[in-house]
């Protein structure tokens, strides 16, 4: 019998190399390594980034930041119960791939109980999957912010 196997295009390998890459120098930043990260290639492509710290507000509930292709970062917490994280506030911004530095201020903020950090609404950045990869391909091998807009 013959078994057909879906291998991945050369888009979703780029896509998924990009991601990597651009969640590794977010991690890195943040001050955590790349194992507490995840990265999901689904629709919308999201990525996980567990932290350190915690939201004073909730100082029993684990703290991560949440990226997803359509709406960019987010700091959320973990709830008790395995159900959806609970988005606190979004990076917004003008782009979804912002530079790994302001991701890092944005969780500094959000970790130190700032009231100011972020915005309440997920933002509508435009732009499509194309234009993303090549944003994210900026980050393979490097946390460097040169030649990027935050």
């Amino acid at each position: 019998m013959t078994t057909s196997i879906d291998l991945p295009s050369s888009a979703d390998l780029r896509t998924a190399r990009a991601l990597r890459g651009y969640v590794a120098a977010v991690a890195r930043a943040v001050g955590v390594g790349f194992e507490s990260c995840t990265v999901d290639l689904d629709v919308p492509v999201s990525a996980y980034v567990a932290l350190d710290g915690r939201h004073p507000g909730f100082p029993d509930r684990d703290l991560a930041l949440l990226w997803d292709e359509r709406h960019g970062w987010s700091a959320a917490i973990e709830t008790h119960s395995g159900e959806d994280l609970i988005v606190l506030t979004y990076l917004g911004g003008s782009t979804v791939v912002p530079c790994p530095d302001a991701v890092a201020e944005f969780a500094a903020a959000v970790t130190a109980g700032g009231s100011e950090c972020g915005q309440p609404e997920p933002p509508t950045p435009s732009g499509g999957r194309a234009s993303l990869v090549d944003s994210l391909m900026v980050y393979l091998g490097t946390a460097s912010c040169a030649g990027t807009h935050v």
